[in-house]
């Protein structure tokens, strides 16, 4: 057995999958989605797109740029949602005043209704996902996720892509 074998076996008997924190961060990512897909389909919303509305429900109204830092997403991806939820007429994106490239979104009524209405099962989505945890470790739960989430506030989603 070449020596690389020999060590590639060595590394998948000391550190399996289960106690990866990357491997577990994107197996919960894909547990939620598929749960909030679930609960919240009849709205016909995704998770990033409840984001955005629930972003600018805080805001008001936002630039393009200040929504994709708001939700932590390359502006790429920001925009192709935005665009379908304006196309929904959920937002409005209109030319900033001050900066003819920015575009300025803002809620619709029928987009604020939207978000009101699916509120209930967004938030049994975002529990359903941690139903396994009682309420005190649910509250350390999520205090650790905001603790390795903000220690790691210098990296943009510009900066993440996926491969």
């Amino acid at each position: 057995m070449s020596e690389n074998a020999s060590d590639s076996n060595c590394y998948k008997e000391i550190w399996p999958l289960i106690e990866r924190p990357g491997f577990l961060a994107r197996r919960l990512h894909q547990i939620h989605v598929s749960l909030f897909a679930e609960l919240c389909a009849t709205f016909r919303m995704t998770p990033l797109q409840y984001s955005l509305l629930s972003a600018l429900a805080v805001l008001d109204e936002a630039d393009q740029t200040t929504l994709a830092r708001a939700v932590a997403l390359d502006r790429t991806t920001t925009t192709g949602a935005l665009k379908r939820l304006e196309s929904r007429g959920l937002l409005q994106r209109v030319t900033s005043a001050q900066d003819r490239r920015a575009q300025v979104c803002r809620m619709t009524p029928e987009g604020a209704s939207l978000l009101s209405a699916m509120e209930a099962s967004a938030r049994a989505a975002h529990e359903a996902t941690v139903e396994a945890l009682d309420a005190d470790e649910r509250a350390t739960f999520l205090e650790l996720l905001k603790r390795v989430v903000t220690a790691h506030d210098g990296r943009r989603a510009e900066n993440l892509r996926e491969s």
